[in-house]
């Protein structure tokens, strides 16, 4: 079981830290590539018919902005879930997101905005496979909603 992390470029390595220090509180096996849909395509499809095709179960998160061609790309080349998870921009207002989110027919990859949300998610679906991670999941959003009920006793 295992969750590779294929990022756009090398600047997106702070999003990717979100997401892996996510994954290794989760115990999540984590692999992280770097692959741009537009200048090297070939370099990805190689990498996702690598990971994809070695009978583990995976999911893929892909960590592109301005033009997401690599969630398209990689989801409509794998098998395995594909989440997308964009990093924030400035640039056109924020609206760049956009190509994360409207994908032709057939090209289904889910997209989560938020490092830690992208991480969970990669987790529960996985933990369809492993009884073991689907206890820390529970585990960890216990915790979140414990965090929750402490602030709010803080309060009164």
């Amino acid at each position: 079981m295992k969750v590779v992390i294929l990022s756009g470029s090398p600047r997106d390595s702070e999003w990717v830290d979100k997401i892996a220090a996510v994954l290794d509180k989760l115990e999540v096996p984590t692999i992280r590539r770097v692959g741009s849909a537009h200048r090297v395509p070939e370099h990805v499809l190689s990498l996702l018919a690598g990971y994809d095709g070695d009978g583990e179960p995976t999911v893929f998160i892909t960590v592109a902005g301005m033009s997401d061609a690599l969630s398209g790309l990689s989801d409509a080349n794998v098998a395995a879930p594909v989440i997308a998870c964009p990093p924030r921009s400035d640039s056109f207002a924020g609206l760049d997101v956009l190509s994360s989110l409207r994908t032709p027919p057939g090209v289904a990859p889910l997209v989560a905005l938020e490092p830690a949300n992208a991480a969970l998610a990669a987790a529960k679906i996985l933990a369809t496979h492993d009884d073991a991670l689907r206890k820390r999941v529970v585990a960890h959003q216990e915790a979140a909603a414990k965090r929750v009920l402490d602030g709010d006793a803080d309060i009164r």
